[in-house]
């Protein structure tokens, strides 16, 4: 037990670059397309985050259609994020991702990462809207010293943290048009099978998500 005690407590000093990463529209493609369908999207994801990550740490560990993931610092959060990123948006198969990073101390146990850094990770990430990528000031200065792009979003309220933290979009993909997004599943067109509801309504990947949106719009209204 002491042993146990003295290896957490150790721990407790390293930093880390914590990130969220999950698939904006995976509940609403398992209600409308099914379970199996969902499934096989989320297989692709787990495949491509495996294929990045190929040389950095593997993901700490998957929550539903979310990886947690762990870096030592944000330079290299930053360089395996992007290439992650970039290859999602050119899979036609998934639908956008949020991802949202944070830097500071954790505590290490077993395979497993703990503390406010974590959480607030988890909270930015909760943020984020299709295609975003939301991140605190570290992970923002070192995207910039790279020539990446960098917007302030300003002090931003966060759920169960006291005060307002700084929060920053990082371009580490293509932007997304938000107009091209599929309502229901988070698809981001243009593709072939992609159809506008008349007459000048939002954009739909199939049949399907157009008839869940017709039936409730109300329910897809919010950025996820």
């Amino acid at each position: 037990m002491n042993n146990e005690m003295n290896q957490t407590q150790s721990s407790a000093d390293a930093s880390a670059t914590v990130a969220f990463i999950d698939l904006a529209g995976f509940s609403a493609i398992a209600d409308v397309h099914g379970d199996a369908s969902a499934i096989a999207v989320l297989e692709i994801f787990e495949s491509m985050v495996r294929e990045a990550l190929r040389g950095y740490e593997p993901p700490i560990k998957w929550i539903g259609d979310e990886a947690m993931l762990s870096f030592r610092d944000p330079e290299t959060a930053i360089q395996a994020l992007g290439r992650l990123l970039q290859a999602c948006r050119k899979e036609p198969r998934l639908p956008l991702t949020r991802a949202g990073l944070n830097h500071g101390p954790v505590i290490r146990r077993a395979d497993d990462l703990f503390g406010s850094t974590v959480n607030i990770a988890a909270r930015v990430a909760a943020l984020a809207s299709p295609g975003q990528l939301l991140a605190t000031r570290p992970i923002a200065e070192a995207a910039a010293a790279r020539g990446i792009l960098v917007r302030d979003l300003g002090a931003v309220a966060v759920r169960s943290v006291a005060g307002e933290i700084p929060l920053y979009e990082i371009e580490l993909a293509p932007s997304v048009d938000p107009a091209w997004i599929d309502p229901v599943c988070k698809m981001h067109a243009p593709y072939a099978s992609y159809r506008r509801a008349p007459p000048r309504g939002p954009w739909f990947c199939s049949p399907g998500c157009e008839e869940a949106y017709r039936k409730s719009p109300q329910t897809y209204a919010l950025p996820r």
